[in-house]
């Protein structure tokens, strides 16, 4: 390379950013430590402590401690007093890094990389052969961590925002109709459903047996498990209820062939039934997804939503940034004449589709 063309403030301001990702990256290893430790915890609500005083409230070596703290204050994820030599979580800290109910909670999200860095052997395969890699063939992390961090989101949005952004949708569930609920993973969205809608009946449906397994356990300890059942099956061939409301939280972009969902979803659906489709936010072209939340999700369709669709068949690959128009087009060849925007966040769009 000839260096005589090399912009030295470019290069500078590149190096730069380079690094500050690399400090992102050890800073996820530090919050997980955080949070399995209870260190955020220990400092929600208490004001300035010192070291040794969150090491004794944790039962940890105020050493290790110390590092941590100081690590966590260069990244500005505590604050820190030089006068007092003393540590603060401030309340808008301890929403992100404490509260494991906020819906802005995110310690659990770093299992996502871990795991993606765990199975890089696999990805790098994948990339060379053109071969898919299932869900269920992933490092467990992976499956924890995006149920646990979709998890607070739907709970935040779901009942409250989102169906009520679809027409009719409330009368039908208070009234009490049929749900499924495809891709439902851990069950998380099922079970803030059937909470709350107790007229209606939901089935969840993953192609995992594990998710299965773990959404069984959530609805029990919900107190929902006699409204609602979770059964292994795909989206081509759950059973038929003639459903009010077909759901697909997060998870069509996965799927080998959507188009097939989408059509499997057509002809069991109740005549009036609505289907609603999260997916993550994303425009139409890639140049208007030039974002750091484009950049996670690319990364992660990279590794993961890709390799999935791929792993059954990949009939059309969608991955995480599909964007309004493609998703459209999908329910339009499954048979759709109703599609549009009803809700938006910076994270994900909400659709809704009818026959």
């Amino acid at each position: 390379m000839d260096t005589a063309l090399i912009d030295q403030t470019k290069l500078e301001s590149f190096v730069m950013r380079a690094l500050g990702d690399l400090s992102s990256g050890y800073a996820g290893v530090m919050v997980s430590l955080g949070s399995k430790l209870g260190l955020y915890k220990a400092m929600s609500g208490t004001g300035p402590l010192s070291a040794k005083e969150l090491a004794a409230r944790s039962g940890c070596a105020e050493r290790y401690v110390r590092e941590w703290l100081n690590a966590q204050a260069a990244g500005g994820y505590v604050d820190y007093h030089a006068v007092s030599d003393t540590y603060e979580l401030t309340p808008e800290q301890a929403m992100v890094l404490a509260d494991e109910d906020s819906a802005v909670y995110i310690p659990h999200a770093w299992n996502v990389p871990a795991s993606m860095w765990f199975d890089e052997e696999k990805t790098l395969a994948a990339f060379r052969t053109g071969n898919g890699v299932a869900w269920g063939e992933h490092d467990g992390r992976l499956q924890c961590g995006v149920a646990a961090f979709y998890r607070n989101g739907y709970r935040a949005s779901l009942v409250p925002q989102w169906l009520p952004a679809l027409d009719g949708v409330i009368d039908r569930l208070e009234a009490g109709i049929s749900v499924a609920d495809v891709g439902c993973g851990h069950g998380h969205s099922t079970v803030l459903m059937a909470k709350a809608f107790p007229r209606s009946r939901f089935y969840g449906f993953d192609a995992h047996p594990a998710s299965i397994d773990a959404a069984r356990g959530n609805a029990t300890e919900a107190g929902v498990a006699e409204r609602v059942r979770f059964d292994v099956a795909r989206a081509v061939d759950y059973p038929d209820e003639h459903y009010g409301l077909i759901c697909f939280f997060d998870c069509l972009h996965d799927m080998g062939d959507p188009v097939a969902a989408a059509r499997y979803a057509a002809r069991v659906l109740a005549p009036d039934g609505t289907v609603m489709l999260v997916e993550p936010f994303a425009h139409d072209r890639v140049e208007q997804n030039l974002s750091p939340v484009a950049r996670m999700y690319y990364a992660a369709s990279s590794t993961i939503c890709c390799a999935h669709a791929i792993s059954e068949g990949g009939h059309v690959v969608l991955g995480a940034q599909a964007g309004e128009a493609r998703l459209a087009d999908v329910f339009r060849k499954a048979g759709f004449t109703h599609f549009r925007r009803a809700a938006e966040t910076p994270f994900n769009l909400i659709l809704e589709a009818r026959r």
